[in-house]
Parts: C-alpha cells; structure tokens; sequence
C-alpha cells in the first residue's frame, strides 16, 4: 500500500433498499472529510476514488463513492467480500482502507 493513506475505523454494514440491494460500510464523517480535502482532486466520476479495502485478513480493490447527503464516503461490500468474512447485517466491522 506504498504511498497510500490508511484510514481504519469500526462501523455497521447496511443494505441499500432500492433496486440491486448493494451493501455498504459508511466511512466516519471526520475521515470522509480528511478524504474529500485532500483528495477531491482525485476524484472521477460521481464522487468516486480509488481505494484498497481490508476487512479481516481480505484484501481487495475497490472505490469508496462521496454520498452527499450523508457527507461521507460509502465502500461498497461485494457479495465475495461478504461470503468469505461471513459479513451480517448489523455486526460492526474492523475496516482498513488506503486512499
């Protein structure tokens, strides 16, 4: 993770309503504001910036998305991730990202 930044916090995962039903860890709002000061530059479309994740012992690479209305950054949980960490609604979550 060589000239990357690390972020870990502790937060729920939560599952989107709409169509898809994606799962998403929302970054702390302190960290997603550090994020967006020194990053927004890097940004790419809808708010997204490149990032590696690590939940456990499982690295992956990723996006984290700005979500405006919650002034913060959601990393998405693909199904992999959450088959293989046996992720559950609810049950916080130890997570590591580099930015």
């Amino acid at each position: 993770m060589t000239g990357k930044i690390k972020y870990q916090f502790t937060a729920p995962p939560w599952q989107y309503q709409g169509p898809g039903g994606w799962w998403f860890v929302t970054l702390p709002q302190e960290i997603s504001a550090e994020i967006r000061t020194h990053l927004k530059e890097f940004e790419e479309g809808w708010g997204r910036l490149k990032a590696t994740a690590q939940i456990n012992t499982f690295h992956w690479e990723t996006a984290i998305w700005f979500d405006t209305q919650a002034q913060s950054y959601l990393l998405p949980l693909k199904a992999e991730v959450r088959k293989k960490e046996a992720i559950v609604l609810g049950k916080t979550l130890e997570v590591i990202i580099w930015v």
